[in-house]
């Protein structure tokens, strides 16, 4: 029996820290529907975390809870867009714009390595013309 008890205690605390660990996935999952202005994680809307640690105790899953929340207050409850309809948007657009970034930095790049062109006058009526191509020439 005194075997049999340290066995019981290391195993439900192995369970424990599972469900610990799925209470903290889920409250990182949903925004907090008090001010919508960060995930339960992060923002400790008890009432939120109490309702999600009562569900977990109860048995249910991850996919249930996240369902039970989208049917309560829509995909807006959601920390990730789901991937589907126009929320593709939502992934794809900041790699559209990160390679747009991209393209433009590319195309100066190699605007800017090309040789500038060089100006020369042939204007012979301005004083001193020589003296001032050969003293450009040598600033160069």
């Amino acid at each position: 029996m005194k075997k049999l008890l340290p066995i019981i205690f290391f195993l439900s605390l192995i369970w424990a820290d599972e469900k610990s660990d799925l209470i903290i996935d889920l409250e990182q999952s949903l925004m907090a529907t008090c001010c919508w202005s960060g995930t339960v994680y992060d923002h400790g809307n008890k009432e939120m975390e109490i309702e999600i640690a009562g569900m977990v105790n109860t048995g249910k899953t991850k996919t249930e809870i996240l369902d039970y929340y989208k049917g309560k207050y829509g995909e807006r409850v959601l920390a990730v867009p789901v991937a589907e309809g126009f929320n593709y948007f939502a992934w794809i657009a900041p790699i559209f714009i990160g390679l747009l970034g991209l393209t433009i930095i590319l195309i100066y790049i190699k605007i800017t390595k090309e040789t500038p062109l060089v100006v020369e006058s042939t204007d012979d009526s301005i004083a001193y013309s020589d003296q001032i191509e050969r003293e450009l020439k040598e600033m160069d």
